[in-house]
């Protein structure tokens, strides 16, 4: 990361609309590059992507409507 760091700056250099407000005759100017925003992706994910980031479960479909049913019954008790 680039950062440009002006120590004792003079107001009066400064853009109109970066002096508005500023009473002060020398300010510290501090410039950093925008970072690129971690959403965007240059190639989408492939299935294969997706599938080595979810993290499998190990739970059948048959064990996991006996846990629901289990869940279930015990309020019916």
């Amino acid at each position: 990361m680039n950062k440009i760091v002006r120590e004792h700056y003079p107001v009066e250099k400064l853009p109109e609309d970066l002096r508005e407000g500023l009473e002060a005759t020398h300010v510290r100017v501090t410039v950093v590059p925008e970072e690129k925003s971690g959403t965007f992706r240059k190639k989408p994910l492939t299935y294969a992507d997706i599938r080595a980031r979810v993290k499998p479960t190990g739970v059948t479909v048959e064990e996991a409507v006996r846990r629901i049913r289990e869940l279930r019954d015990e309020w019916d008790d």
